[in-house]
């Protein structure tokens, strides 16, 4: 018989039946074309358990190789998307404290009142990496969970500032600062 192969259950209580009927173990050997050592052991076994089927599992444990586009149908399938993250910079209690506050105090202000306020930022541009390419697996209308936003670095290297502003009517120029930040004095 050939090397690695499995003896099935209807063979082996064949092997046994004989071994029971008083026969050698090196004529049922001989008899089923088995090694004599495989037979030995069935023999020790159905002894030791009572059984003469074989075991299952006792290798590793096989998993199965699935591809990364079968991945992302699944989580699709299951509601998930990949987004990119929001990026913003963490607030502290003392932040929001103030921005509460900043709103409820102009809650109730007119289109005119609004007319007199400039709205203006500035914005660091880097060139270091910023790790937008990373994607995240989110629910729709998830995006501003904590979980799914990403902090980035408030003071990155090797950056351009630029300012503008805008109004009730319109915006300002684009101005590239051209070293520092703004400062109220500029």
């Amino acid at each position: 018989m050939s090397s690695r192969h499995h003896i099935d259950d209807f063979m082996r209580g064949r092997i046994i039946g004989k071994i029971k009927e008083g026969r050698k173990i090196t004529d049922v050997a001989r008899q089923f074309d088995i090694s004599h050592s495989v037979v030995s052991r069935l023999w020790n076994s159905f002894k030791t358990t009572g059984m003469c089927s074989r075991r299952h599992g006792g290798g590793r444990v096989r998993r199965k190789q699935i591809s990364r586009k079968t991945v992302a149908r699944r989580l699709r399938g299951g509601g998930l998307y990949a987004r990119r993250p929001v990026v913003c910079v963490p607030l502290t209690r003392q932040h929001r404290t103030a921005r509460l506050q900043w709103c409820r105090e102009h809650h109730n202000w007119t289109e005119q009142d609004w007319a007199c306020v400039l709205f203006s930022d500035e914005s660091r541009f880097s060139l270091s990496s910023d790790c937008r390419r990373q994607l995240i697996w989110r629910e729709s209308g998830t995006a501003y969970r904590p979980e799914n936003i990403q902090e980035k670095d408030r003071y990155p290297t090797c950056s351009i500032m630029v300012w503008a502003g805008i109004r009730i009517n319109g915006r300002t120029r684009l101005h590239v600062v051209a070293n520092g930040t703004m400062k109220g004095q500029r």
